[in-house]
């Protein structure tokens, strides 16, 4: 069945046809007006009831749908997650940063949702894959001890909203005491005033501008003083001094496990993650702020930015996996180069959602064509092959249950 998909304006998305968000889901549903001067961030797949899908032929809400066709999710899905998607399908255009973030685990996912559920929506964890399509900025986990103590040591505004007690204890610590240490620098910086952080925000930001190429290269200049301009005296512009920066290039991807602060940065991706919108948040957003939860949740791992790449298994010529250890979800990508005329899609044993991003395609099914756009759902072990038409490689995402 093909679907209809919701598009989410947050304010941090890319404007108008400059979104490849508004792009796909003006495609993915004509009846979307795009407008040049909106931010478009979100197209959600899935039955997440802050943006259900709907079936195209019907308009039948996706959800209810399949509460009426339960054995189309597969045996395993049914068993371990009753009748629902256990996952949420999306695709996001970034212009301005997400805010400093983490997921709650299971645990303290259903914790928060009973202590706070006007904050904390549902009692669901969110591991969360993305998957680059066009070079995707990102903060994530903990940066290389060395390099944490070298900027603390070399940039005075930093040590200075971090306070010289909880900057020398990590700079002196050793590896037994690293993660406590890290635990109390890093909260003390994120419980620093709003006036200090500002002040010292002010003075670095002043200071970088007169620096040389190789200074301002190690104080990251220019991702500081682009963030400070979307977010004046944010705490969050200090963290990318404790996070590893890393740029995603298209067909690489990270897996952010519960606990792990992280913030998306700049351009396009794929995502896919647990079916929640549970996002304790501390720093570059005007939402809530819940800091004494985040610094208290994270897990304060050190590793270099190349060990986050999340790797992907290769099925075949045309098919990819990436299967996170998670029973919630896995993607497959799938890029059928021309002049293959002819691909059949593995058979899942659970239901999936089919995204195409580029090219066209008739297919198996000959009232189902395909183009950019497409939302496609598929019952499980479900046969479909696709014929490429056109000039342009089929590039198609798949989302469904790692089970």
């Amino acid at each position: 069945m093909q679907l209809l998909c919701a598009v989410q304006q947050y304010h941090w998305g890319k404007l108008g046809s400059a979104s490849l968000v508004a792009r796909l889901g003006r495609a993915n549903d004509p009846r979307l007006a795009v407008r040049e001067e909106s931010p478009y961030a979100e197209l959600w797949m899935g039955t997440h009831p802050s943006g259900p899908a709907v079936v195209r032929a019907t308009g039948e809400a996706l959800g209810g749908w399949l509460r009426r066709n339960p054995c189309s999710l597969g045996a395993r899905v049914l068993e371990q997650f009753g009748q629902d998607l256990p996952f949420l399908f999306k695709v996001l255009s970034v212009r301005q940063a997400l805010s400093v973030q983490a997921h709650p685990a299971k645990g303290h996912a259903e914790e928060l949702h009973r202590l706070r559920p006007d904050l904390y929506k549902d009692p669901n964890h969110k591991p969360e894959l993305a998957v680059a399509l066009t070079p995707f900025q990102a903060m994530c986990d903990f940066r290389p001890a060395k390099e944490i103590r070298s900027f603390l040591q070399n940039i005075a505004e930093l040590r200075e909203v971090v306070g010289e007690d909880a900057a020398s204890r990590f700079v002196t610590c050793d590896e037994a005491g690293q993660q406590e240490a890290l635990k109390a620098c890093f909260s003390a910086l994120m419980m620093a005033s709003s006036d200090c952080v500002a002040s010292q925000l002010t003075c670095l930001i002043k200071r970088v501008s007169t620096l040389g190429e190789a200074d301002r290269n190690f104080v990251l200049a220019p991702l500081l003083e682009e963030l400070e301009s979307q977010f004046p005296g944010d705490v969050g512009c200090f963290v990318i001094y404790f996070l590893n920066v890393m740029t995603l290039q298209p067909g690489e991807a990270l897996f952010l496990a519960p606990n792990e602060p992280h913030a998306y940065l700049s351009g396009d991706c794929v995502e896919c993650m647990a079916c929640s919108d549970n996002v304790v948040r501390a720093g570059l957003t005007p939402k809530h702020k819940d800091i004494k939860t985040l610094c208290e949740m994270l897990t304060y791992n050190c590793q270099p930015a190349a060990d986050k790449l999340f790797v992907p298994s290769r099925e075949d010529d045309c098919t990819q996996v990436f299967l996170p250890p998670v029973s919630d979800f896995a993607v497959a990508h799938i890029n059928v180069t021309l002049p293959k005329k002819r691909y059949a899609l593995r058979q899942r044993s659970t239901a999936s959602i089919l995204l195409v991003v580029e090219g066209s395609a008739s297919t198996s099914d000959p009232e189902l064509l395909l183009s950019p756009g497409s939302v496609v759902f598929l019952p499980a072990c479900a046969e479909l092959s696709v014929h490429p038409t056109g000039d342009v490689a089929l590039d198609i995402y798949q989302a469904f249950a790692n089970v």
